[in-house]
């Protein structure tokens, strides 16, 4: 298995996509060659002759030159802005639960590490009952937690961790987003309040920038990933460096 993250949130809409393109152009920069999944989306607008298109999948595409299948960064695609199930149940289908485990493994002989991006908070409904904690927890890689800078995230946060503690995994660090270009007063003071309530390090605040904008970042340097294993098994590892 290759050396991954998985990507979560404290809520939807928190910046996940934005922090994985930003943690490929990190480690892009680095010589690497990472492999972006996200295993299903919701939420696709029109092009000018009607196709849909999903913001989220070509922000991932683009993060990765363009040089794989956009069906390899997400194999199932639905349009309604639902949760995954949701969404399928409005096209007459379901969400394919097998496939979310599985369709990560066409990755394996193309690149040196990957990430995983979940849908939605890290509770939230991924397939017909389940939540994205428990694809996270089948694939079993670290967990790198986003969370937006603003009011109220030091209990999502902390809420959280205490989940994923709780289904095993591990989280190996906090990505604090800022959401907005000027964001509210707690701002200010989030990450010393956060840091005083959890051992799990704060790799710092993101500063808001363009969405389009993949420059590489200090606070992801900080992650170090290893693969190890036998017996045909193996498991990922992360640690702060």
């Amino acid at each position: 298995m290759l050396p991954g993250l998985f990507i979560a949130g404290t809520d939807t809409g928190i910046g996940k996509t934005y922090v994985t393109c930003r943690l490929a152009a990190t480690w892009q920069a680095q010589g690497q060659t990472p492999g972006i999944y996200k295993p299903v989306c919701s939420g696709a607008a029109a092009d000018a002759d009607g196709t849909p298109v999903w913001e989220d999948i070509e922000r991932l595409n683009q993060a990765l030159c363009r040089q794989f299948p956009r069906s390899w960064i997400c194999p199932q695609r639905f349009q309604a802005p639902l949760a995954p199930p949701v969404a399928a149940r409005q096209q007459g289908t379901t969400v394919d639960s097998r496939l979310l485990r599985t369709g990560i493994q066409i990755w394996q002989d193309h690149v040196d590490l990957m990430l995983v991006e979940s849908a939605g908070g890290w509770l939230s409904p991924i397939a017909e009952g389940e939540t994205c904690a428990d694809l996270a927890v089948d694939l079993d890689l670290p967990v790198l937690l986003v969370a937006g800078n603003r009011l109220g995230m030091i209990s999502h946060t902390l809420l959280t961790l205490e989940s994923i503690r709780h289904h095993g995994l591990q989280t190996v660090g906090i990505v604090i987003n800022q959401l907005a270009e000027k964001p509210d007063m707690s701002a200010l003071s989030n990450q010393a309040e956060l840091q005083k309530l959890t051992s799990v390090p704060i790799l710092g605040i993101l500063d808001w920038a363009p969405a389009d904008e993949l420059r590489s970042w200090p606070g992801f340097e900080r992650i170090r990933l290893t693969a190890a294993g036998s017996s045909g098994e193996s498991e990922t590892s992360a640690e702060m460096i």
